[in-house]
C-alpha cells in the first residue's frame, strides 16, 4: 500500500485528534513510530488493517466509515499538493476519466512496485458515469471518500450507487453529478 495513504492517515489522526492519539493508535496496532512512513514507499496492507481495527475499537465507528473519512482526508491532501493538475481536469467526471487513463502510469514511474486500485470507465455522459473500481484490498469506502471530497472540490453534488460485481474485488459505481 502506498505510503501517502499511511502518512495521510497519521496526519489526519494528529490533526483531528492529537499527536499523542496518533502515537497511541500506532502503538496499539504494534507498528513502528509515526515518522517511519514515507509518501513514495510501499508498506504492507496489514499495517493499514491493524490501524483501522484499532480505530474501530477506539471510536466505535465502522471500518467503512473510517475508510471514507481517510479517503476524504487523502483527497484534501492531494488537492493541496496537486491543485493545478486537479484544476486542469475541469470537473469530477473529467478527473475520474483522467484517473482511468493516466494515474497508473504516473504512479508506476515514481514507484514501480506500487499496487494501486484501477478505475475503468464503462460509460460517460456530461453528467453521469459508470465505472468499475478494482482493488484486491476492497477499499471501495476509501474511494467513495475520495470521490465525495472531489465533488466538493469541484463544487458539485455527487449521487452514487455502488454494488459489488461478480468479478472478485470489483465494484461498479454509477455516478450522477448535479450542480
Amino acid at each position: 500500500m502506498l505510503g501517502i495513504v499511511f502518512t495521510s492517515l497519521i496526519d489526519m489522526l494528529e490533526t483531528e485528534a492529537s499527536p499523542d492519539f496518533a502515537n497511541e493508535v500506532m502503538s496499539q496496532a504494534r507498528l513502528s513510530g509515526v515518522r517511519d512512513y514515507a509518501v513514495a514507499k510501499n508498506y504492507p496492507y496489514e499495517h493499514m488493517q491493524r490501524m483501522v481495527e484499532v480505530l474501530v475499537e477506539r471510536t466505535g465507528k465502522s471500518a467503512n466509515a473510517l475508510l471514507h473519512e481517510i479517503g476524504r482526508y487523502l483527497f484534501a491532501r492531494l488537492a493541496d499538493d496537486y491543485r493545478e493538475l486537479l484544476t486542469e481536469q475541469e470537473g469530477l467526471l473529467n478527473l475520474l476519466t483522467w484517473v482511468d487513463s493516466e494515474l497508473d502510469d504516473r504512479v508506476k514511474k515514481v514507484n514501480p512496485d506500487a499496487t494501486i486500485p484501477r478505475f475503468t470507465v464503462l460509460s460517460r455522459t456530461d453528467t453521469a458515469m459508470r465505472l468499475h473500481y478494482y482493488s484486491t484490498r476492497d477499499l471501495h469506502a476509501l474511494a467513495e471518500g475520495v470521490m465525495d471530497a472531489a465533488a466538493e472540490f469541484y463544487d458539485c453534488h455527487l449521487e452514487r450507487e455502488i454494488h459489488q460485481t461478480e468479478t472478485p474485488h470489483t465494484y461498479e459505481f454509477s455516478l450522477s453529478v448535479l450542480r
